[in-house]
Parts: C-alpha cells; sequence; structure tokens
C-alpha cells in the first residue's frame, strides 16, 4: 500500500486507547490507594515532589523528546533503507541512551538535596528530608522508564501498538503491589516509614514496564547488541531532531518547576490534590489524545517522507478533529460531576470530605485545557514528522513566561490558591495549541479549517445537551451525595455519566457529525459479526 492510501488507523488508536486506559484505570487505583493509606497531607506531599523530579527527566528525555525523535528517523531509516539499517540504529540509539542516563541517574542522587530545595522551597526541613530521601530511591526509575519508551518507540514504528500501550498498566500493576506489599513489611500502621515501600515498588514497576516488552520485540526481529559507533548519520538525525524537542519539553519542565514551588508554599495538601485532579483529566486525554498522537507520527512521518502534502494535511486535520470530538464532552462532564467523581473514586480511608473539595476545585479548572492538550498531542507530533522541530521549541519559550504571569496572578494576587495553577496551565495549554495549529495552517496553505469550525459547532451543541442532562442527573440522583454511602452514590454516579455519554452521541449522530457515524458504524459492523459466530 502506497502513502497516498495510508489513513489514520482508528482501530490502532482504539487498541491503543483501550490499553491507555487500562493503563490509567491503574494508575488511579494507585493513587486510590496510596491516599488511602497515607491521606493527602505532608507524606504524599513528598512523595509526589520526589517522583515528579525523575518524571522531569522522563518527559525530557524518555517518553517525550527521545521518543518522538527515535520513532522519527528509525520509520524514515526503514522506509528509505530497509530494516536491517533500522534496528542497527536502534541499537546505537539503545546503547547511547543507557550510557547517558546511567551518568545523570548517579548525578541525581548526588544532587538530590539541590533538587528539592529547588522543586519545594516551602517545604519545613521534616518534609525535606523525608522528599530528599526518597527522591534518592527512585531516581534509577529515569533509566528504566527512557528505555521502555525507545522499546515502545521501536514497536511503534513497526506498527505494533497493544503491548507498548499496556506496558505502562505492568508499572502500576508492579508499584501497587511491591510498593503496598514492602510498606506493610516496614511498617504495618503505614506512617512515614512505609513510604519508602511505595519507593521501592516505583521502581519494581519502572522494571516491568521495560521487561513486558522484550518479547515482542524479539518477535519483530531485534536482538540488543551494544553498539558503541555513534558516528552515524542516523544518530546525529535522532540527536538534531531531539535537541529543539528537548527545549521545548524543558520550558514544559520549568513551567512544572514553577508550580511546584507555588503549590509548596501553599501548605500540606495542595501538590498532592492537584496531582489527584491532573490524575483524572490525564483519563481522557490518555485515552484519546496520546493514543491519537501514538498512532499519527509514524504515519504522518511517512507521508512526509513520501512528499505527500494532501495526505499529510487531510490526516493531520482528521486527528485534531478526533481529538475534539472525544475530549470536549469529557471537559464538560468533568466540570459537571468534579465532587461526586473525586469523592467515589478518592473519598476513603485518610482521604477526607475536605481533601475532596480541594482537589475537585482543580480538576474543574485543569478540564477546562484538556481538548487543547489532546489536540496539541497530534499537532507537535506533525511539526516533528515535517522537521519543524524548531517551532514548538519557540513556542514553549512563550509558554514559560505566560505560565510564570498567570500562576502569579491567579495565586498571588487574586489568591486563587492551588486552583489558580490549574487554570493557569490549562490557559498555557490552550494558547500553545492555537498559536501551533495558526502556524501549521500557515505552513500548509490551509488546514480544512471549516471542516474543523462545523465539527466544534455541532460538538458544543450535543455538549450543551450532555451539561443538560448532567446538570438534571447531579440534581435528582446526587443532590446529597456528601452524605450517600458509596454503594448507591457510585450507582447514582455511574448511570448519569452513561446517561450524559449517550445523550450526547445520540446528538452527535443526529446532527451528522461524521466521525461520530464511523463510529457508530465500525461497533454495528463489530456486533453483526458477533452475532454471526
Amino acid at each position: 500500500m502506497s502513502s497516498g492510501d495510508e489513513k489514520l488507523n482508528t482501530r490502532a488508536a482504539g487498541v491503543v486507547g483501550l490499553a491507555v486506559l487500562c493503563s490509567r484505570v491503574l494508575g488511579l487505583a494507585r493513587e486510590q490507594i496510596f491516599a488511602a493509606l497515607f491521606g493527602g497531607g505532608r507524606i504524599m506531599d513528598a512523595f509526589t515532589i520526589a517522583f515528579r523530579i525523575p518524571n522531569l527527566l522522563r518527559d525530557l528525555f524518555g517518553e517525550g523528546a527521545l521518543s518522538t525523535a527515535f520513532v522519527t528517523v528509525f520509520t524514515q531509516t526503514a522506509a528509505r533503507q530497509d530494516a536491517a539499517a533500522a534496528w542497527r540504529l536502534a541499537n546505537k540509539a539503545a546503547t547511547l541512551t543507557t550510557v547517558v542516563l546511567s551518568g545523570l541517574t548517579v548525578l541525581g542522587i548526588a544532587t538530590a538535596p539541590w533538587l528539592v530545595a529547588a522543586l519545594a522551597p516551602g517545604f519545613d526541613p521534616d518534609k525535606a528530608a523525608l522528599t530528599v530521601t526518597l527522591t534518592r530511591v527512585m531516581y534509577p526509575f529515569i533509566l528504566l522508564v527512557s528505555l521502555a519508551a525507545l522499546v515502545m518507540g521501536m514497536l511503534n514504528a513497526r506498527n505494533v501498538f497493544g503491548i507498548p500501550a499496556m506496558a505502562s498498566s505492568f508499572f502500576n500493576l508492579g508499584s501497587i503491589a511491591g510498593g503496598v506489599g514492602l510498606g506493610y513489611w516496614l511498617d504495618p500502621h503505614f506512617g512515614p516509614d512505609a513510604i519508602l515501600g511505595l519507593a521501592i515498588g516505583t521502581l519494581i514497576g519502572g522494571a516491568l514496564q521495560l521487561l513486558v516488552q522484550l518479547p515482542a520485540l524479539r518477535r519483530q526481529g531485534h536482538v540488543f547488541r551494544a553498539d558503541f559507533h555513534w558516528r552515524d548519520p542516523g544518530v546525529r538525525a535522532i540527536l538534531r531532531l531531539m535537541g529543539p524537542s528537548v527545549i521545548a519539553a524543558s520550558t514544559t519542565q520549568i513551567n512544572v518547576l514553577v508550580n511546584s514551588v507555588f503549590a509548596s508554599q501553599l501548605g500540606d495538601g495542595p501538590t498532592f490534590w492537584l496531582t489527584v485532579a491532573f490524575r483524572l483529566m490525564q483519563l481522557p486525554l490518555g485515552v484519546f489524545g496520546v493514543a491519537l498522537g501514538t498512532v499519527a507520527l509514524p504515519l504522518l512521518a511517512r507521508m512526509a517522507a513520501a512528499g505527500n502534502h494532501a495526505a499529510f494535511r487531510s490526516e493531520l486535520a482528521r486527528g485534531m478533529r478526533l481529538a475534539f470530538l472525544m475530549t470536549i464532552p469529557a471537559s464538560v462532564g468533568l466540570m459537571m460531576l468534579a465532587e461526586p467523581i473525586i469523592s467515589v473514586l478518592y473519598q476513603h480511608g485518610r482521604f477526607g470530605a475536605y481533601e475532596t473539595a480541594e482537589s475537585a476545585g482543580a480538576l474543574r479548572f485543569y478540564a477546562i485545557g484538556l481538548c487543547g492538550y489532546a489536540a496539541l498531542k497530534v499537532l507537535v507530533n506533525a511539526f516533528y514528522a515535517i522537521d519543524r522541530r524548531k517551532t514548538p521549541m519557540l513556542v514553549s519559550f512563550v509558554a514559560v513566561a505566560l505560565n510564570l504571569a498567570l500562576n502569579w496572578y491567579f495565586t498571588v494576587h487574586r489568591h486563587w490558591g492551588h486552583r489558580g495553577l490549574a487554570f493557569s496551565t490549562a490557559c498555557v495549554a490552550t494558547s500553545n495549541f492555537l498559536i501551533l495549529y495558526l502556524l501549521m495552517r500557515a505552513h500548509l496553505g490551509r488546514l480544512e479549517s471549516r471542516a474543523m469550525a462545523v465539527l466544534l459547532g455541532k460538538v458544543a451543541l450535543a455538549s450543551a445537551v450532555l451539561c443538560v442532562v448532567a446538570w438534571a442527573g447531579a440534581h435528582l440522583l446526587l443532590a446529597d451525595w456528601a452524605v450517600q454511602p458509596f454503594g448507591p452514590k457510585a450507582a447514582s454516579l455511574l448511570l448519569v455519566i452513561a446517561a450524559g455519554a449517550a445523550a450526547f452521541f445520540l446528538c452527535a449522530h443526529a446532527l451528522r457529525i461524521g466521525e461520530v457515524r464511523d463510529i457508530f458504524a465500525a461497533v454495528g459492523r463489530r456486533l453483526r459479526r458477533a452475532g454471526n459466530k
């Protein structure tokens, strides 16, 4: 099949979406368990910051710049040369990654006190000391997860999406089982000492995330051999792609750093409340935005390499429309039902009603930026595919300045506390998308903007119906959610969510949204095949 005949594989996106959904649900379960055991105060603040420090580098080198650059060059190498050349490039990239990130791990362990002081200057000495210990234990996570991301990139480039997307589920399973088991062994009452078990469990989970992908990689014909010949055109191409994207990703991490600095000075709890809210926003983001971005990147890279600009433009526009279609109603639902959702999921054990209300306030503001985040997952990859890697980097500089200004305005001037940090994050994501969209449209000449505007209008109408149904359901079934027992409250919440989703999709189908009609047709075909078996 030629590049011109290829289309964005919605079936593959669906497989990735289901796998990512599984991972996100397990990640949610992980945080539910940790919140119930340790509450939403100082201990979880310390763990959150300690885990965030290696996570900054993961986003910087692993699942961000390295993965995106590698998939692009690996795909192009396989298309222009052959599979053997692509696998030789993979060996060189894996060897280089291991050497560099091993050095960064040693450096991070040595400098942990300074890193914690920079990221959380508002922590008192005891809280900071605990955070330093946890940081040192978890720092090797960056090496494990970056290698896992590299393997995921190899498999995605070979059109293997399910196993890599499921790998992060094994991270969550390993960190839950290992963390809780070791925590109980260290302190059966789950006091401060037990949190060390969660840190060790994180490393167990990272190792599992890497190991479960290796059999699939071997089935693709790859056998790893250490290769230190890094003076290679492919390696240089990866590094050239990585340079601007590392800078772009580093500006994102500067935003995370700035948010952490502000949150650490708001007392005990806000750091973890923001994490809870962001985790819930990541459920639809991971299922739809990440899935579409993952599947779109190899396809867009092949189209760009073949010079098929019309197909590139069409599939990029379609990917963004799909992202909006699935995340705008999710945003509305999260904002309408924030308190009962967090109550059902988190309000157990030491995580009480106060923590629920504070986390829900952040979730509402985070949800405003959800559709911008999701569309960015597709759009940024498109810039890398056409070798315009400096554009997202330059736009990210604007994001740093905007984030700092908005954080100060909403938290210091307006006194919105951690809610202001969430709103600032949403504003920055939306601004990033709008700027990059306009730049991509200017580069391509057009980007099916009319079709995008028509879709957004129809989705807005369907979302208004969803909003009415969610409001009515909340007042009829969840009016007394704060005092409802868990079982009836969970059942009522699921019923309201199902009614809202059904109302949205029926309305969208009636409005003749093409992507929704495709979904209905695909489901119908699947049901008919199942009935004929």
